[in-house]
């Protein structure tokens, strides 16, 4: 039998279907209506510019965009990186990361990730 938990945290800014997957082994990958959630190709890949500009190894980076792409899409639909509220992020992500079974080291790299992109897109963070 199968179970699925249905996690609201924060609100609507994130709302997990945590289970098994019907659709997609990597979530929901259309694009919203409201802009907030993105297909595949509106995620940024890293970059030696996006690495300089954030002053994070680039190594480091491509790490937070696997774990991001591979592992949060698992239970949530994806949030475009440029749109995400850093603060919110920092109370949930040990959380969430935890429940994933990812090391404190991936949550590292997925934070890098997202203020990277922000740089990147020229937003403050």
């Amino acid at each position: 039998m199968y179970y699925r938990w249905v996690c609201s945290i924060l609100g609507s800014m994130f709302i997990a279907a945590c289970g098994p997957m019907v659709s997609s082994p990597m979530g929901d990958m259309s694009s919203g209506e409201d802009g907030s959630v993105g297909g595949i190709s509106e995620v940024p890949n890293p970059s030696a510019a996006m690495a300089k500009k954030s002053g994070k190894a680039l190594a480091q980076l491509e790490r937070g965009h696997e774990v991001y792409m591979l592992k949060c899409g698992e239970c949530h639909a994806y949030q475009l990186p440029e749109r995400v509220d850093i603060m919110d992020w920092q109370d949930v992500m040990p959380e969430m990361i935890a429940h994933a079974g990812l090391a404190t080291s991936d949550e590292k790299a997925v934070f890098d990730y997202v203020i990277a992109v922000k740089k990147e897109k020229g937003q403050e963070y």
